[in-house]
């Protein structure tokens, strides 16, 4: 029981004073990169699908 004492003890140390957290600003600018460059993932994800679907409904002759 001792050791995970000492264990918690360690954990909060470290967090609260050798952990460089970034400002308010930063987090705000890194979660907007962040979700223009998911956005611009799922859009060529949607058109490398409608393109592979394109394809293969030429080559199976299937009519949507």
């Amino acid at each position: 029981m001792e050791r995970l004492k000492i264990y918690l003890q360690e954990s909060y140390n470290e967090l609260v004073h050798k952990v460089t957290w970034p400002s308010y600003a930063k987090l705000q600018q890194n979660t907007i990169l962040v979700i223009v460059g998911s956005v611009i993932f799922a859009l060529l994800i949607l058109v490398m699908d409608v393109v592979s679907s394109s394809v293969t409904d030429f080559i199976y002759g299937i009519e949507s």
